[in-house]
């Protein structure tokens, strides 16, 4: 915003501008653009005898009674009366400035719902102001808006006001985009957009207030979506004008891994791994994102870009969230890589003082061509001779600080050094919308086609009751030679969730099972212990492996065929799908239990719903997101990408029409771009470069 609204803004109180931060409004333009929530009808009085039930209303009413009751609980009963009837007051929580307010002869008006309850017709908790006889009514409906404790509506509403005011004086509300492009999109005037959400026409009732919301609205989530492309693809562009060591094609040891290997890509494969290598072979950084469903061979992707690496004299390196993982991928890469006289440095915090040091060592000194590991190799010890290509596994488990620091280990905190390419895996497929609209700074890879030799996984809903049936078909299967997961949501007992624990549930299979060999892995465990517990399970000689969801990823035992997840409705979807993947690896028929507790809320009988009719990611993905809104679904705060607080991701047309607005305005008038960017995101857009 200009100086004068800046200023304005300063002189507020510095316990008031405190509790405007924690709803990331710091200045005027945050304010323009802090919209309502939903609107009340303070316009007209409504007399008790005419009030519909259960729809809020503004009523004038006299107190003829006040008194602390206590039944059922502890609470100030008023009962109030105009000249239609009368009803109950209750104030469940109240203090002696309400129970004075409340006093028998006050005139008030009362806005909140009447419903039947305890003491007849009544209002809870209705917000409450007195007056004097005749006062004037409101003039136009009454913005709701988000808030926290400590900050009145009333405050918001006079700070929005004198913010709009100071900003129109200053020019701040004139539009950032071109008439041209406004009149393409049918898009009303943004100051006309924001002066109708927060100052409503006296004129407009409810009903036409609804209706002119809509092109209002429409304004605000094309204007979101349009400043979140044009920041995006900035961050794309200036990307492309740094250096990156240029990989030539892939060469003989590709060649000879592939030859090596024990099955053929599918087609989905070959054709990302073109497009990565091409990639690679530019001279600025690759910033792909691989996306692939559980089980789609993302690792033989990252093994081939790090190779092309290892190939034209530079190093590898892949970093994973988990330990679990990790080594997973450490094994594999070993196994394939081996044969081609390539060792693979492992750097995790478990390692010894000693194994740590001499692996850093070749690592700076580039006798380590590749290193894979967790957050280990993010630490600032960690340092490569010549990185060139660095993979981060299932990215949205890391913070956006955390990729870039990945990054940097290959000279990229220089902005005069080349900076690996980065390639960036998920197993959580993200719906287009959300691709088009949170990744439209990435290049993105898509493997839509399993491997042969999957089979499918049939899932069953059981009901906790039916628990000992569950566990007469885990022995059956492991009689029949098979290979189980038993998969539990928390290590210690919670007094509120009330949940099985991993300890609970091993402890009491022991004992159900002990003709069987029982394991258990959590995150508590010391990492020699789960390492010796997860070789037995590989091997075969652990049958049945409880665990929590440390094996959410990583984890490929063909042999397991059963997998029972207890308490399922506390899962998210992605886990769920995530977890299910780790079964229907061989060739045996494979199924996965979803164990439940009832009763079942809302949410949780949806999610279950949605896991057992469905099997592919994108599917399980799009419904996700509609349950979650896009900032959890992309964990927006921990990855640091600003969260779209009023767009509509499930409009594909909308985030089309931004995406190719935004191209147009950087292409034709960046000036423009400039602008709407500053409105929209101020000081917010740099995490988007990471």
């Amino acid at each position: 915003m200009a100086t004068d609204g800046a200023r304005g803004f300063a002189e507020i109180s510095k316990p008031l501008a405190a509790k405007l931060a924690k709803l990331g409004v710091h200045n005027d333009a945050d304010l323009i653009l802090h919209l309502p929530l939903r609107y009340e009808d303070e316009t007209q009085i409504t007399l008790l005898a005419d009030a519909p039930m259960g729809f809020p209303v503004q009523v004038e009413v006299e107190v003829f009674s006040t008194d602390i009751v206590f039944r059922p609980r502890r609470q100030l009963l008023s009962r109030v009366r105009d000249e239609s009837g009368m009803i109950a007051v209750r104030l469940l929580n109240f203090y002696p400035s309400q129970q004075k307010q409340f006093a028998p002869g006050a005139r008030l008006r009362l806005y909140g719902e009447i419903r039947d309850g305890y003491f007849g017709p009544e209002m809870v908790h209705p917000r409450a102001h007195a007056v004097v006889t005749d006062a004037p009514l409101a003039q136009a409906l009454t913005p709701v808006y988000p808030t926290t404790a400590g900050l009145s509506q009333l405050v918001l509403r006079r700070l929005i006001t004198t913010a709009l005011a100071r900003a129109d004086a200053q020019g701040e509300l004139r539009d950032t985009l071109p008439e041209t492009l406004r009149a393409a999109h049918h898009l009303m005037p943004f100051n006309d957009a924001v002066r109708m959400l927060h100052l409503p026409p006296a004129a407009l009732g409810p009903e036409a207030l609804e209706q002119r919301n809509r092109d209002a609205w429409r304004r605000i989530r094309f204007d979101e979506l349009l400043a979140q492309q044009i920041s995006l693809r900035r961050a794309y562009a200036a990307r492309r004008v740094r250096s990156a060591p240029p990989l030539a094609a892939p060469g003989p040891l590709c060649e000879k891994l592939l030859a090596l290997l024990p099955f053929k890509l599918t087609g989905a494969q070959q054709r990302t791994w073109r497009e990565i290598a091409t990639d690679l072979a530019q001279p600025h950084p690759m910033q792909r994102l691989l996306q692939g469903d559980v089980g789609s061979g993302k690792t033989i992707i990252a093994a081939l870009a790090l190779l092309q690496a290892v190939e034209n004299g530079w190093q590898g390196a892949l970093m994973a969230p988990t330990e679990i993982l990790a080594e997973q991928h450490w094994r594999k890469l070993s196994a394939w890589l081996a044969p081609l006289g390539i060792e693979v440095a492992w750097l995790a915090g478990s390692l010894r003082k000693a194994q740590k040091t001499a692996m850093l060592d070749a690592l700076r000194e580039g006798r380590a061509a590749i290193a894979v590991g967790t957050h280990a190799l993010i630490e600032e010890a960690v340092d490569f001779a010549r990185l060139g290509v660095a993979v981060v596994d299932e990215q949205q488990r890391f913070g956006v600080r955390q990729r870039l620091a990945l990054r940097q280990k290959g000279g990229g905190g220089n902005n005069n050094s080349a900076v690996p390419h980065q390639l960036m895996m998920s197993a959580t497929p993200i719906p287009r919308t959300l691709a088009m609209s949170y990744y439209a700074d990435l290049d993105v890879s898509l493997l839509d086609e399993l491997p042969p030799g999957r089979t499918p996984v049939l899932t069953k809903l059981v009901a906790e009751s039916r628990r000992d049936q569950v566990v007469t078909r885990v022995r059956a299967a492991c009689t029949a030679g098979r290979q189980i997961y038993w998969v539990c949501p928390l290590i210690e007992e919670s007094e509120t969730l009330q949940l099985k624990t991993a300890l609970e549930t091993y402890e009491r299979l022991t004992a159900e099972l002990p003709e069987l060999r029982v394991g258990l892995v959590h995150s508590r465990l010391k990492n020699a212990e789960k390492a010796t517990v997860m070789d037995g399970f590989i091997v075969g000689s652990v049958q049945v492996l409880v665990s929590t969801t440390v094996i959410e990823v990583g984890v490929d035992v063909p042999n397991a065929s059963l997998m029972v997840i207890e308490h399922a409705e506390r899962f998210g979807l992605s886990q769920l799908h995530q977890l299910r993947g780790r079964v229907g690896r061989g060739a045996a028929e494979s199924a996965c239990i979803l164990l439940y507790a009832q009763p079942l809320g809302e949410l949780a009988r949806a999610r279950l719903k949605i896991i057992f009719e469905n099997h592919d990611g994108f599917e399980i993905a799009r419904q996700d997101l509609h349950l979650r809104g896009p900032g959890e679904f992309v964990g927006a705060r921990q990855s640091g990408l600003p969260l779209l607080r009023y767009a509509d991701l499930e409009d594909a047309e909308m985030v089309e029409a931004a995406r190719t607005a935004a191209e147009m305005l950087l292409h034709e008038q960046p000036d423009a771009a400039a602008r709407h960017v500053e409105r929209w995101l101020g000081g917010r857009e740099e995490l988007l470069k990471a």
